[in-house]
């Protein structure tokens, strides 16, 4: 079995938060459960360096825009390094192998005639002399009437002209921008029409995509498909490789999305290897992103795919809605946001993986709070998880000198754990991430239970032959315990692979438990409940007003 798995492309112009982390988390989760079932797994992504919003933060700082992107990029990785993101390849978009792959897309779509050129009127401000990149124009949404850049409305999600703002401003100056004639290369997205409704029809029945993205792709395509540009005058970018358009760069809603493909083919440079294993109609592919990307994954890039012949449209569209931080919308101009850089060097890393994972906005915004971020910490990880096995294993060490004693596993509970495996991988396999870590964690509490209930301490005095079914049974659940909870939490999975001397994560229960332990430690440490006030106050105190 052939998967793919394509993470969105972070903008690199500023630091991740963790609303980035919720939506790009499930590309992790899946990769790993996919690896230990033993399929092939290629999982791709990198940073988008070559978009308006890096030209921006530059000009700020006055600074050359390779020199934002090389310092985010650099710091995406390590932060997702220390998150375990396990990427095959996680690249940048303003490489020369992207750039040259992005060229020879659309130089296939011109061939292929989806392309044409038209003189349109473009904004331009006055004041900077230059055409506007449709980020840097800024208004009201039409449709909604709501605050909105060029290219898309955060609040509706419509995808917008520039030119359709109401209020024009230039991001730059502020001063209200002209127009002027220029010429520039459209895409037939109007072609792909029917094609369109019939993909999106065959997902919407499967059920392969979350409402959100059904939802709004169906209201797209009822309002009918328009002709897109695919080139703007731009400053940094691919450029349109046609005698005579050098000088225009290839517009970012078309080139970076095909990063996912860029990335693919570098990996298989890179590995020896043949990129098309996870690019045609035999693979299956997740692509993972927040609600605000929806249409370019369920429209846009299966139009690219299709008007050059690349028969692997998407298959699975795992599409997060929004996170909000202690309740309000997360604002990085008013830095109302809890920024990953800083929290992965105060806090487990399973624990932000935990908290956005049971915590995930998958069907409808979900919140951060500090306050439920640590009491989940400590009751969940620490008070349940963590509990567990160092009870067990301490029990084990005490009572037994460190080996596991030698006995049938309790056949009630062998029973739980394999349906465990079949109903958590199908809830796993069917993006339902949430309801999969609820069912492993009530899992956990009934284990505790039978922990308790048994009560191997009087055991071990009364009746030896019972207390060693009852420990090797809770041992039997720590291994299996560690392999369910490997693609969610594996940090602590490989402490206690450790602990108990496992020497691979696989799929499959585990059975032979004739072993040593290594030495016992605590899984996790209890957080300071000060930490709440602590956290609150520098979230309020670094606020932009």
């Amino acid at each position: 079995m052939n998967i793919l798995i394509a993470g969105a492309w972070p903008y690199a112009n500023g630091s991740l938060h963790l609303g980035h982390i919720a939506s790009l988390l499930p590309g992790d989760i899946l990769a790993r459960y996919y690896r230990a079932k033993g399929a092939n797994v290629l999982y791709v992504s990198g940073s988008d360096c070559n978009g308006t919003p890096i030209s921006i933060r530059a000009k700020q700082e006055g600074v050359t825009p390779t020199e934002i992107a090389d310092r985010f990029h650099m710091e995406f990785q390590s932060c997702f390094e220390k998150l375990g993101f396990t990427y095959d390849k996680y690249t940048r978009t303003d490489t020369e192998f992207h750039h040259k792959v992005v060229q020879q897309l659309l130089l296939k779509l011109l061939e292929n005639e989806q392309i044409y050129k038209k003189r349109i009127e473009q904004a331009y401000c006055e004041t900077c002399t230059q055409f506007l990149p449709d980020r840097f124009v800024e208004g009201i949404c039409p449709n909604c009437c709501k605050d909105a850049r060029g290219d898309q409305c955060d609040h509706c999600s419509k995808i917008l002209d520039p030119l359709d703002l109401l209020e024009k401003k230039c991001k730059i100056c502020g001063d209200t921008p002209t127009t002027m004639e220029t010429e520039h290369f459209y895409f037939k997205l109007h072609s792909f029409q029917e094609e369109l409704q019939t993909y999106a029809s065959h997902a919407k029945t499967k059920g392969l995509w979350r409402d959100n993205a059904v939802q709004l792709t169906d209201r797209y395509l009822k309002e009918g498909l328009q002709d897109r540009a695919v080139s703007r005058d731009l400053p940094i970018g691919v450029p349109v490789p046609v005698k005579g358009y050098e000088d225009k760069k290839i517009y970012v809603w078309i080139e970076a999305v095909a990063g996912y493909y860029s990335a693919s083919k570098k990996w298989a440079e890179d590995c020896n290897t043949d990129y098309a294993n996870f690019w045609n109609k035999n693979t299956k592919s997740y692509y993972i992103h927040g609600k605000d990307n929806i249409l370019f994954h369920t429209i846009i890039w299966p139009a690219i795919l299709l008007g050059t012949g690349i028969s692997s449209l998407p298959d699975y569209i795992v599409s997060n809605e929004y996170l909000t931080v202690e309740k309000k919308k997360l604002s990085t101009s008013k830095n109302w946001a809890v920024w990953v850089p800083d929290l992965v060097t105060r806090y487990h890393p399973d624990s932000i993986r935990y908290f956005l994972t049971i915590n995930a906005p998958e069907s409808r915004d979900s919140d951060f709070s500090w306050r439920e971020f640590i009491y989940s910490h400590n009751s969940e990880l620490l008070g349940a998880y963590g509990n567990f096995v160092n009870r067990t294993l301490k029990f084990v060490e005490k009572s037994f000198d460190g080996t596991v004693p030698n006995s049938k596993i309790d056949k009630v509970i062998e029973n739980e754990v394999k349906q465990l495996y079949l109903k958590t991988g199908a809830l796993i396999e069917s993006t339902q991430f949430k309801r999969a870590i609820e069912r492993i964690f009530e899992f956990i509490r009934d284990a505790n239970k039978y922990f308790d209930s048994h009560k191997p301490w009087i055991q071990i005095k009364e009746d030896p032959k019972a207390c060693k079914t009852t420990i090797a049974t809770c041992v039997y659940i720590i291994a299996n315990l560690a392999q369910l909870l490997q693609p969610f939490l594996p940090f602590s999975s490989n402490e206690v692979k450790k602990i108990l001397g496992i020497k691979e994560i696989t799929w499959n229960p585990i059975d032979n438990l004739l072993l040593t332990l290594k030495e016992v430690y605590p899984l996790f440490n209890r957080i300071d409940i000060k930490n709440i006030n602590i956290e609150l106050d520098t979230l309020y105190k670094q606020t932009i007003k």
